[in-house]
């Protein structure tokens, strides 16, 4: 079982690839639909990236409408929409395939004069209901609902139904565009003011009536449906007109009218469901709970906490294909019998229960493993009250708590993070947390691509095991389909880094994956370029120690006053790049300075306070070098204990700046000038330099401009 999240836009698993289709099943859920007003409100409180925030508004999907109730045959079919406004437009409705009132609607037959494209080709509307059903069973919902240009399907069920605000009797459809899990499982359809009612209308040859006037324009004559916001046109009768009113205006007047006259009546829905929470696998927490003999679920007592998953050989659930309507999902743990059955005394004598054998899915413990690493070694609780309000505890700039700064892909936006944060909520309802949301700030970072590979299935196979010839690619002697993607395991182009490790070393290999550009940046893998970073720490590394002896070389002399500045300035850019997380600017510049100080002192010898200065900023990229240097250098404990070096604001400031000297524009020649010489004094020192003056070469100078620190431009 999948939860709504874990099913791609294809209609297929997120991992694995795999065909997925609905079967009803008793299944334990999350509501965290109860939530759902809070995770929107508390958005606007943490400082996560725009794209994320906007993702998890999207999938929760709060919409404002109302419920209608169209009278039929059946009785009221009710329908949400956010668009009251436009229900003098409706001219038909369209109910879910699974929707419960689809059987009382299928009328015992057609009636006269329909369209052999409403019946489908069949003899009677149940015929049609029933293969119409069997078909959209075997679709996906993302695949349903995917995509405008998606061809429209759908069968009449015989049955009309009265729109509330018209009186007239309209046409009602089933399709598989319309979602049961969304709303109520039926719309009123208004196809112009809808693009997909729109699509659907023009198949089945159905009216079209425009509420709302377009904007300039558009094409009234040959466009289609317009979703923009306008007045309302054509919306009047002899009870209610909303001819003339804006959208929020009509809105408001029609849920009056709605209300009154028992119509319908305001309401709030969301997109977002309850989270399917089980999973038919055996790698997983097992559930606390067992069942009686009459199947009342249990749940067990502290002291058989925690249930530990029992050993076996065979993990794979037993599957059954789709059109086995009648098959059930068995998960691998109930074909273990003994650990199944189970006799327990639970108050009322020693009774035989039952397990339950579904297991819970890997986000039980990706959603509040961040406040396990706070109190790993506590037995008694997952974490100590005290403790989580110390690392994350509510402050000023932090008004809800959480972890100071997560990094985290932004694949997983509404999974892992929106999971997450509704598992906080929890916890912080029920007392057992001070902060309210898990992570405070977040970042995302980008992805390594590598080529991965696909069969003729749509399946990924081992990157590792593909040969190209002839510009094709074959697995196993199949030709096969590249791509690129990030490097990972549902694409299988896994790059383990143990053999770079071996090769040279851990520190390479972090200064290499934090070089090669900035954290959030995609980028591919280039595994030719870990030999940058490897030179880099083998000069510093020579900056330190004598290559002969293997000691330390360094002098207690004074640092030159231009490398001093140079050195106060890596130190500087260093820390902002740390800071901000761009790592690769702060090792180009911890490589600009270790340039300079190997120029400066080839043989060694350079000053003790510019090395070790060098070794602390560069112990956060590279540890392992870090503190072996920092002991060469003849410390006994870790550098971690030293202070990060500091700069000073007065070196940070040159002297003296370099400044270009034009002649219409064109160079003629570099001054160094001192850095506070205003624009007169930079004039004067341009104008007796021997370049400048051959450039003039006598010529009446008609304008000079000269901007301090910048330039000198004289126009002749």
């Amino acid at each position: 079982m999948l939860a709504n999240e874990e099913v791609t836009a294809d209609g297929r698993s997120e991992r694995g690839n795999f065909p997925v289709f609905r079967k009803p099943l008793a299944q334990w859920m999350m509501r965290i639909t109860a939530y759902a007003d809070r995770l929107l409100r508390d958005l606007e409180f943490i400082d996560w990236p725009d794209k994320v925030r906007t993702m998890q508004r999207n999938w929760i999907g709060r919409s404002t409408g109302a419920h209608i109730g169209f009278e039929s045959p059946a009785g009221r079919i009710e329908v949400f929409t956010t668009r009251p406004d436009t229900l003098f437009g409706a001219t038909y409705m369209v109910l879910a395939p699974e929707h419960p009132m689809v059987s009382a609607l299928t009328a015992p037959a057609w009636p006269d004069g329909v369209s052999e494209s409403w019946t489908g080709g069949f003899g009677t509307p149940a015929e049609a209901i029933a293969d119409y059903q069997a078909r959209s069973a075997r679709v996906s919902e993302l695949e349903r609902q995917s995509g405008e240009a998606k061809d429209k399907t759908g069968v009449f069920t015989g049955s009309f139904a009265t729109n509330p605000v018209t009186g007239v009797a309209i046409p009602v459809f089933v399709a598989d565009y319309v979602l049961m899990g969304y709303g109520t499982g039926a719309i009123m359809a208004v196809p112009g003011q809808d693009e997909r009612d729109w699509a659907f209308a023009e198949k089945f040859d159905l009216p079209i009536v425009r509420t709302v006037q377009p904007g300039e324009g558009f094409d009234t004559e040959h466009g289609k449906a317009f979703t923009g916001d306008g007045p309302a046109i054509n919306s009047s009768s002899a009870e209610l007109s909303l001819d003339g009113l804006d959208v929020a205006a009509a809105k408001a007047k029609m849920i009056e009218w709605l209300e009154t006259n028992a119509h319908g009546r305001g309401a709030i829905t969301y997109r977002l469901r309850d989270w399917l929470f089980s999973r038919q696998r055996y790698w997983g927490e097992p559930f606390p709970i067992v069942f009686d003999e009459t199947g009342l679920p249990i749940a067990l007592p502290d002291e058989l906490l925690p249930v530990e998953l029992p050993e076996t050989d065979d993990f794979s659930p037993k599957s059954f294909p789709p059109e086995d309507a009648a098959s059930t999902p068995e998960p691998p743990l109930g074909r273990l019998t003994e650990w199944v059955n189970v006799e327990l005394d639970l108050g009322d004598g020693v009774k035989t229960y039952r397990r339950e054998t579904n297991t819970m899915p890997n986000w039980a413990g990706s959603c509040w493993y961040e406040l396990r690493y706070l109190d790993p070694t506590n037995a008694e609780r997952f974490v100590d009250p005290a403790v989580e309000h110390y690392w994350m505890g509510p402050t000023a700039d932090r008004p809800l708590g959480g972890v100071e700064l997560y990094v985290g892909g932004v694949e997983h936006a509404v999974l892992h993070l929106l999971y997450a944060r509704f598992w906080h909520k929890v916890l912080y309802d029920l007392g057992y947390l001070s902060s309210a949301e898990p992570y405070h700030r977040l970042v995302n970072q980008g992805m390594l691509q590598l080529p991965a590979y696909t069969n003729a299935d749509g399946f990924y196979v081992e990157a590792a095991q593909v040969t190209e010839s002839d510009g094709h690619f074959f697995y196993q002697g199949e030709e096969v389909t590249q791509e690129f993607g990030k490097i990972g395991k549902s694409l299988k182009n896994v790059v383990t880094p143990d053999e770079f490790i071996a090769e040279f070393g851990a520190d390479t290999f972090r200064l290499f994956e934090m070089f090669s550009g900035p954290l959030e940046q995609s980028r591919p893998w280039d595994a030719k370029a870990i030999v940058g970073p490897y030179r880099l720490l083998q000069r510093i590394w020579r900056v330190v120690v004598d290559e002969q002896s293997g000691t330390a070389h360094v002098s207690d002399r004074e640092i030159p006053e231009q490398l001093n500045r140079l050195l106060h300035k890596a130190i500087h850019a260093v820390r902002e790049g740390y800071e901000s997380l761009r790592f690769n600017t702060s090792i180009a510049r911890i490589t600009e300075l270790n340039n300079a100080v190997t120029q400066a002192y080839p043989n060694g010898g350079a000053p003790r306070e510019l090395a070790e200065a060098l070794v602390l900023m560069m112990a956060p990229l590279a540890p392992h070098i870090a503190e072996e240097l920092w002991a060469k250098l003849g410390h006994e404990s870790s550098l971690a204990w030293d202070a990060f070096p500091v700069a000073d604001p007065a070196l940070l400031v040159d002297d003296t700046v370099e400044v270009p000297v034009q002649v219409n524009g064109k160079l003629r020649a570099v001054l160094q000038l001192p850095a506070d010489a205003d624009a007169a004094t930079m004039e004067q020192a341009a104008r007796t330099d021997e370049k400048v003056i051959a450039a003039l070469d006598g010529r009446e100078v008609r304008r000079v401009v000269a901007v301090p620190g910048r330039l000198v431009n004289f126009v002749i």
